[in-house]
């Protein structure tokens, strides 16, 4: 029942529009809020929120400079960069739906599908929203089959991009090096530097000793892209994107070498029948090396992305080492290769003169230890000795000068300490003294013995020997080894050159390396030299010194092989020499490392890079035309042989 005032409907009216006035009031505040918060996200906020959408929709991903060329001296290319298609997987977008789909789709084998997943795990922690390379140089197939399905393929591209590889194969490999993507550890230290968790980085030699000049700078490309990942069109793209769309990567540089491609492939083939050894030929006059052969070697195109774990562990496990460079990083006796720091250290003393005559029975004692001598001489000098490489003769010297005044000659040349190339894993073998024996235990007169013909404790590398021949060639320089000649842009034009750098003069007097220089004229060029029996190169003069390096036994079981004739307790192998006598153009060291007598397997070796080198590398060397040596003959030592019509 309605009740009514005065006129019908007074009180109630009223009533009404109070209440009507409140719900206005309550309208235009839900309004006015309204508006202010809108005004609040447009306005204020608008920006932020427009710039987190665009994020969520615009990508970036670097592009790859092109990394520098290795190059030999004559510009041959032993790296150089080839285009490839690499696959990327974002890990944020990848499910493992899309994983399962993409390692059937491509027949993944279960080598590729756990590198895929390493290299996600490495992403996830860095980037999840970027891109990764899973899968690189893959063939033109695969490729075409992930295009193909790019639809169902939710996160995972195809690029195409410049891939590093290696157009000579395994030559100079331990030199060059290869390339391996980033470890997890190396991806967080490195990505201050700039790198992508995605990038290949020089993993051995020079690839990794001058990753910054080779790398050059990355690019960058930003994209857009939709919700499955899919890359939008350019015409959209542009709306999005604010500022440069694509910044060009910088090539990186090119290192130039002192190596000669065709020197070290005449190198690498006169090896080939050898399980295990080394050379290095270097220039006498500047320490530029022009030649370095580690053997057993690898291929690092397949190092380089396509080296499966079964072939990793079966390299690993290889007792000849094909990872360990054989020139730089071994260490092994030298034996009588090393006696001319015994000679230079009796000689420069007064403690042995060249016409000093000696008897060897093939025996010798000292402090009750008994020594054999590898024959039986008779009475030698030091020529002789030197000539038929006598043990007897040089450890009565060692008796007179004793162990720490030889290993003070051997420093001089370079042992016992880095030669400073400039690559990791530059040994500086072991030069004992009598201050470091006493630090292990005792010493004992014998270790002077042993010391004095390049054995016992005594460990150097092939480099550091050539080196020290290289100085005793060149009257006493002692170089700094050079494998690098020169840095250049892009463009071919020098960045920075360097130059030949002594690392100092050794005192040894002129008359005790001409002595020396004579006895191993003997050795490959009379007969009864070491050297002598593997005959000469026509029109040159080698002179050379033969090593025979015994070694520490190894126990080994009675039905266990050799690899290839390679055995464990075989002596190492060594020839040190240099040609031509009148004006040294080239020293050389040969090691085969188990290989036994070095007249008998060293020289021959040698003796076919020579001949190569000479006659067809270098047929027409600056020495034969000039007629001028650079420095006398030594005394007495006959005159050399020339090429007919010279």
């Amino acid at each position: 029942m309605m009740i009514r005032g005065d006129s019908g409907y007074g009180p109630a009216l009223p009533e009404l529009h109070r209440r009507l006035r409140w719900v206005a009031l309550a309208g235009i505040v839900a309004l006015a809020l309204l508006i202010g918060r809108l005004w609040q996200l447009q306005v204020m906020r608008g920006e932020g929120y427009y710039e987190r959408t665009v994020s969520n929709v615009v990508k970036e991903r670097y592009l790859p400079s092109v990394r520098g060329k290795i190059l030999d001296h004559k510009g041959v290319a032993l790296a150089d960069n080839r285009p490839a298609f690499n696959i990327y997987a974002t890990p944020k977008l990848l499910t493992s739906e899309t994983k399962a789909s993409l390692a059937l789709l491509l027949g993944l084998s279960e080598d590729e599908t756990q590198r895929i997943d390493e290299r996600l795990e490495v992403g996830k922690k860095r980037a999840p929203s970027s891109p990764v390379l899973v899968l690189e140089d893959q063939g033109r197939d695969r490729a075409a089959k992930v295009e193909q399905q790019r639809t169902r393929l939710a996160g995972v591209e195809v690029r195409h991009e410049p891939y590093r590889y290696y157009p000579q194969g395994q030559l100079a490999a331990h030199l060059v090096g290869y390339m391996t993507q980033m470890t997890a550890d190396e991806s967080d230290r490195l990505s201050t530097q700039g790198y992508d968790p995605s990038e290949l980085v020089g993993r051995y030699g020079l690839e990794s000793a001058w990753e910054n000049y080779l790398r050059g700078k990355k690019g960058i490309e930003r994209y857009a892209v939709d919700a499955r990942g899919q890359r939008l069109a350019d015409e959209t793209a542009a709306t999005l994107i604010q500022g440069e769309r694509v910044v060009d990567p910088v090539p990186g540089a090119n290192l130039v070498l002192t190596i000669d491609a065709e020197l070290q492939h005449l190198a690498e083939k006169a090896v080939a029948h050898t399980a295990a050894s080394a050379v290095v030929i270097v220039e006498p006059k500047t320490g530029k090396i022009r030649a370095m052969v580690s053997k057993p070697s690898f291929d690092p195109n397949i190092m380089t992305g396509h080296l499966t774990k079964a072939e990793y562990s079966i390299m690993k496990d290889d007792p000849l080492k094909p990872f360990v460079d054989k020139t730089l990083r071994a260490t092994y006796p030298p034996g009588s290769i090393f006696k001319f720091a015994t000679a230079f250290a009796a000689l420069e003393d007064g403690q042995a003169a060249e016409d000093e005559s000696m008897f060897c029975t093939g025996e010798y004692q000292l402090a009750g230890t008994h020594f054999s001598c590898h024959g039986t001489h008779g009475k030698v000098d030091l020529l002789k000795a030197i000539q038929h490489s006598c043990d007897v003769y040089f450890w009565k010297l060692s008796e007179r000068i004793g162990l720490d005044r030889i290993a003070e000659v051997a420093r001089e040349y370079g042992f016992g300490a880095p030669t400073n190339l400039g690559l990791n894993g530059d040994s500086g073998g072991r030069m004992p003294t009598k201050a470091w024996y006493e630090e292990k235990s005792h010493y004992k007169v014998g270790y002077a013995t042993n010391a004095a013909i390049g054995q016992g404790d005594v460990e150097v590398t092939v480099l550091q020997m050539a080196m020290a021949y290289a100085a005793i060639a060149n009257g006493g320089t002692l170089f700094v080894p050079q494998v690098v000649e020169r840095i250049e842009a892009n463009d071919g034009h020098t960045i920075v050159s360097y130059d030949p750098k002594a690392a100092r003069t050794i005192k040894t007097p002129v008359d005790a390396l001409d002595t020396w220089k004579r006895g191993m004229y003997k050795v490959t060029n009379e007969l009864g030299g070491t050297a002598y029996e593997h005959g000469h190169i026509e029109g040159v003069t080698v002179l050379g010194k033969t090593g025979t390096a015994e070694v520490k036994k190894h126990h080994r079981d009675s039905d266990e092989k050799d690899v290839d004739g390679w055995h464990p307790n075989a002596a190492h192998a060594w020839f040190a020499g240099w040609a031509p006598v009148e004006d040294p153009e080239i020293a050389i060291v040969v090691l085969v490392e188990h290989g036994g007598a070095g007249g008998q397997v060293a020289w021959p070796i040698a003796k076919q890079i020579l001949e190569g080198y000479f006659t067809g590398i270098n047929s027409r060397a600056p020495w034969r035309a000039s007629g001028h040596p650079s420095s006398p003959l030594p005394k007495d030592m006959p005159a050399v042989k020339r090429f007919p019509g010279q």
